[in-house]
């Protein structure tokens, strides 16, 4: 079995990166728009056909937004707040226009003496009203923990629907565990049926749904372009935040392997590397504590086709990465300053959409 230790001098110079500024350069070559103003943490955004915007508030409530009319969407179910809980994210179908399918996640509770957990569910917009609500998914046990709910969403080209749920705050209990819930990546179809290939789909207790295991706090989640592979990125500790290119069956090492360290600076595992558990495509030391996730695939900003861009909301940016042969070659901070990013969409315009805590959502514009 292949071990690689963090030595006391490893431990001691990420003790003091974490707790220095990020140094990746500013990239000034860029301005940004507000289209949706006076929003707090706009979780999801998603494009209807009809220009509008719909978007979400994590506090617990969704609506529309176009020609600078605001309207709120009745129907929605009972929203769980707590910590990191709430509405979160949107998208629609891929077949949207001839299904009219739009998928959810929120917090939810049996009952709210035991806490809640994450929940998939999808539902038609007819007027200002959401109907024909299907619940697909609701994570289970419920919990009183406000943290690591995860829950970005994402179709990949042959339809299946993935999703993220974070560890709960569990991380020596759920994780590593492919018996219970959180901690992973998940895939079924867009009516909730499991795949009988997924990778657990045979084994005796295994959660059915889950796609791959060892997951902190996923909540960046995007389809790579030209591979259509699936990217995701989460939360580290104290550093070792993670971008993933996600495998079937696949375990990312949570909490067995980390290059981060806990909150107060102490060590809880001696290990970055192990057999059997992947290795991240990159890694964030200090933490950036990333949020939202998009690839720029379209012609609206000459020399970026291909980046990939990650929020911060520790340090409030927009982190363009040059991606050369699955490698992050450059990082620059875009929109450097203007609030904590929450989300990063590519809309169908081909322009980006971000949304920023007490901002709003903002079309990012190259000067």
């Amino acid at each position: 079995m292949q071990l690689t230790f963090k030595s006391p001098l490893v431990l001691l110079l990420i003790f003091f990166l974490s707790c220095a500024q990020d140094k990746n350069p500013v990239n000034t070559n860029n301005t940004h728009e507000v289209v949706v103003p006076e929003l707090q943490i706009p979780w999801g955004i998603a494009f209807l056909p009809d220009g509008s915007i719909l978007y979400g508030e994590k506090a617990g409530k969704l609506y529309t937004y176009k020609n600078g009319n605001k309207t709120e969407i009745a129907g929605l179910p009972e929203i769980y707040v707590r910590g990191q809980g709430g509405l979160m994210d949107i998208l629609l179908h891929p077949d949207y226009t001839d299904n009219g399918w739009i998928y959810i996640t929120y917090a939810s509770s049996d009952n709210p003496d035991d806490g809640g957990n994450t929940t998939v569910m999808r539902a038609k917009l007819e007027g200002n009203t959401l109907t024909n609500q299907e619940v697909l998914y609701k994570a289970t046990p419920d919990t009183k923990k406000g943290q690591h709910y995860g829950s970005r969403l994402a179709f990949d080209a042959q339809g299946y629907l993935y999703f993220s749920i974070g560890d709960r705050g569990e991380r020596d209990v759920n994780p590593q565990d492919i018996t219970r819930d959180n901690g992973k990546i998940y895939r079924i179809y867009d009516d909730g049926r499991i795949p009988e290939d997924n990778p657990f789909y045979n084994e005796p207790n295994a959660v059915k749904a889950i796609y791959s295991y060892g997951h902190r706090n996923t909540q960046g989640m995007a389809v790579h372009p030209q591979t259509g592979e699936i990217w995701t990125h989460e939360h580290g500790p104290r550093g070792g935040d993670e971008i993933n290119i996600i495998a079937a069956g696949k375990n990312y090492g949570w909490p067995v392997i980390s290059y981060g360290i806990n909150y107060n600076g102490t060590s809880f595992t001696e290990f970055t590397e192990m057999d059997g558990m992947e290795q991240p495509l990159h890694y964030w030391d200090p933490s950036i504590a990333p949020s939202g996730m998009a690839f720029i695939s379209s012609d609206k900003y000459p020399g970026w086709e291909g980046d990939l861009l990650v929020g911060s909301l520790k340090f409030e940016y927009l982190d363009k990465c040059t991606i050369e042969n699955n490698k992050v070659v450059k990082e620059e901070r875009l929109l450097d300053g203007l609030g904590r990013i929450r989300t990063v969409v590519q809309g169908p315009d081909g322009y980006i959409y971000v949304g920023v805590e007490n901002v709003g959502i903002v079309k990012l514009l190259q000067k």
